[in-house]
């Protein structure tokens, strides 16, 4: 006797959530209906609506939707991480943005959020050595959304970028996992040196508003950069540095940074 498999369904809570906030969204304000629909409840798949959502703002005269669009799916398609990171990024905003009260916020409204899902598609472009197309989406996101990451640069999975606006990150630098970072943060480098040259983001680090962090210099995990402060030497782990230049002045203040988003140094001489 033959024996019969079932074919069981992929679980994916978080898109499942999506398209359920989705609806209710549509309920409550109907004229968001075509947008709501066309953006995600249309999409079979998170990484379908990316995709959508991707070639839908970086479109332009120089480069149509529906080629952009291709080179979305295909990258979605051939590396199943970007579909995983997406979705951790997503979690990241929600738990450490307060503003953030449902799911489709990020994916509809957060251009932080849209910013780092495009730089995923050009460093997978960067990777498959289509360094012309990854340096366009590049562009494009500057140009659209204010950020601007290149594609070599490596970047982990849980990412929030709050606000997001003059973000500069270079092509040497390498971000950790489940890093906070907000507004105006640069990672970049010091004079016309080639090779590498800009700034390693451990785990868990969270860096404030307008922090400059610049050169081949190491950020040690679960630290905390001041906002405003420029660092230009590397920072110990679980520690707190603010100032121009920034020096250590206390513990990280808590295990999880990144996570707590709390930037109030207490009890130190800044």
């Amino acid at each position: 006797m033959a024996e019969t498999r079932v074919k069981i369904a992929p679980v994916d809570p978080v898109w499942s959530r999506v398209c359920e906030e989705a609806l209710a969204a549509v309920a409550a304000e109907p004229l968001l209906g075509g947008l709501v629909h066309s953006s995600l409840l249309h999409h079979p798949t998170m990484e379908r609506a990316l995709a959508y959502r991707f070639s839908l703002k970086l479109a332009s005269g120089e480069m149509s939707e529906q080629l952009l669009r291709e080179i979305a799916d295909e990258a979605y398609a051939s590396d199943p991480a970007l579909g995983q990171s997406a979705r951790a990024d997503l979690v990241a905003v929600f738990d450490r943005d307060p503003a953030c009260h449902r799911y489709l916020q990020p994916m509809l409204f957060f251009k932080g959020y849209q910013a780092v899902q495009a730089y995923r598609v050009g460093h997978w472009l960067w990777g498959q050595g289509r360094a012309d197309m990854a340096y366009f989406v590049q562009m494009r996101v500057s140009e659209v959304f204010g950020v601007d990451i290149h594609p070599a640069a490596r970047i982990g999975r849980g990412i929030m970028i709050d606000h997001a606006h003059s973000i500069v990150i270079g092509e040497t630098a390498v971000v950790g996992d489940n890093v906070s970072m907000l507004h105006s943060v640069t990672l970049g480098g010091t004079g016309k040196e080639d090779g590498d040259r800009h700034p390693k983001i451990a785990d868990g680090v969270l860096i404030g508003a307008g922090a400059k962090v610049l050169g081949n210099i190491s950020i040690g995990h679960c630290s905390r950069i001041a906002a405003g402060s420029v660092v230009l030497q590397d920072v110990p782990p679980c520690t707190t540095v603010a100032g121009v230049p920034a020096k250590v002045v206390g513990e990280a203040g808590c295990s999880q940074p990144a996570v707590s988003m709390n930037q109030i140094l207490k009890d130190c001489d800044c």
